[in-house]
């Protein structure tokens, strides 16, 4: 299927999200920040970043900004559980395909990375 990197603090959200997305085939790297997940996207080639936008020392703003810059053809997904954050996210329109929120249920979080898989470019 495809190769996913998930940036999200939370452990309860990052552990549902990565094993949602195993059942579906996918190949998951999981990470804390948006710190590690730029590392992990220096060592290895992805198809989507799945992020949460409020994490600690790296957000998923920025990440996508730089996501975006250094890794065009990476398709972008945010999550957030605050509106105020959701409004931020609606400035990167033609960055992001799509901002999830929390909370969302297994089947509304893969179909949303399915959706964002099928208008990616062709697959690693």
């Amino acid at each position: 299927m495809a190769r996913i990197l998930i940036a999200e603090d939370e452990p309860s959200v990052r552990e549902f999200v990565n094993r949602a997305l195993l059942q579906r085939g996918h190949e998951v790297t999981v990470t804390c920040d948006g710190s590690e997940a730029l590392d992990a996207l220096q060592d290895g080639t992805f198809d989507l970043l799945l992020a949460d936008i409020v994490m600690p020392q790296f957000d998923g703003v920025g990440l996508a900004l730089k996501v975006a810059k250094y890794f065009p053809d990476l398709r972008i997904v945010l999550m957030t559980g605050y509106a105020a954050e959701r409004d931020r996210a609606r400035n990167l329109d033609a960055l992001v395909h799509q901002v999830v929120n929390k909370p969302f249920s297994l089947s509304e979080i893969c179909d949303t990375v399915d959706a964002a898989l099928k208008t990616s470019p062709e697959l690693h």
